[in-house]
């Protein structure tokens, strides 16, 4: 079965987007297959890899409202063995007209369920806030990655992801766990270091070990369409997704997905 990964965080800006990709191209380097699922109506996930999300036809939007098989919306993306489910601007429809359908919160769920998945991952990347299709993502996820800076504003907007975590293992999906990974962060600033000691000292082994520094070079292979992997294999950045994707692997093979 795959490990379904949801990456989400309520506040912006914190690199989900390049941690769906950085992450899910770190695992396509180590022979695995990848799906990634693009639940931004801002389509970040798909622009990065090339896609213009105006010429897309099928979509996770025609998953969600109109009942396409989810299977049928994927598209290859030119790097073997990673693929996506694209979105558009539509993306927006969905919270508000999803959650007009009973049992609403379980349609990702069920969708993905619906098929024999042959990527060993699939890797979702969800909008900035805690609305319909961020709920999808979470009760489909068996595991959630919540990227986040060590400066205040991140971390405080974990109090409301946290919220929806229980929220989500009361109501559908009990085997949720969750880690946090401290992105975009600045070794020579105090307060980073400040902070990060004491989201470790508050979150314990919740707090993934890997941390992604800034790098300018994740900008720029978006900009060439490429995930940083195989855009600028020796930077820094590069390094350490190598490094997420194998504890992630070694927390996926040691867990047995309890609550954390």
């Amino acid at each position: 079965m795959s490990i379904i990964v949801a990456i989400a965080n309520e506040k912006g800006g914190v690199a989900k987007t390049t941690t769906t990709l950085s992450l899910g191209a770190a695992l396509v380097e180590t022979g695995l297959e990848v799906l990634l699922l693009d639940l931004d109506a801002q389509a970040n996930l798909s622009m990065a890899l090339g896609i213009d999300s105006a010429k897309v036809g099928k979509s996770m939007v025609s998953s969600l409202l109109e009942s396409l098989p989810l299977q049928d919306a994927v598209i290859e993306t030119g790097i073997p063995n990673l693929d996506i489910v694209p979105s558009t601007a539509e993306m927006g429809l969905v919270e508000r007209y999803l959650p007009i359908r009973s049992q609403y919160e379980q349609v990702l769920a069920q969708s993905l369920a619906a098929n024999h998945w042959k990527y060993d991952f699939i890797l979702m990347d969800c909008p900035p806030f805690l609305g319909a299709t961020t709920t999808n993502a979470l009760m489909a996820a068996n595991l959630l990655i919540m990227p986040t800076q060590a400066e205040f504003f991140s971390i405080n907007a974990l109090r409301s992801m946290m919220a929806l975590v229980r929220k989500i293992r009361t109501q559908g999906n009990p085997q949720l766990t969750y880690r946090l990974l401290l992105t975009l962060y600045d070794r020579r600033n105090r307060i980073h270091r400040t902070m990060s000691e004491q989201l470790r000292a508050t979150f314990g082994i919740g707090v993934l070990d890997t941390i992604i520094e800034v790098d300018t070079r994740l900008r720029e292979s978006s900009i060439a369409g490429l995930p940083i992997i195989f855009h600028s294999p020796k930077t820094r950045a590069a390094l350490q997704y190598r490094a997420l994707a194998q504890e992630i692997l070694v927390y996926v093979k040691e867990t047995d997905r309890q609550p954390a």
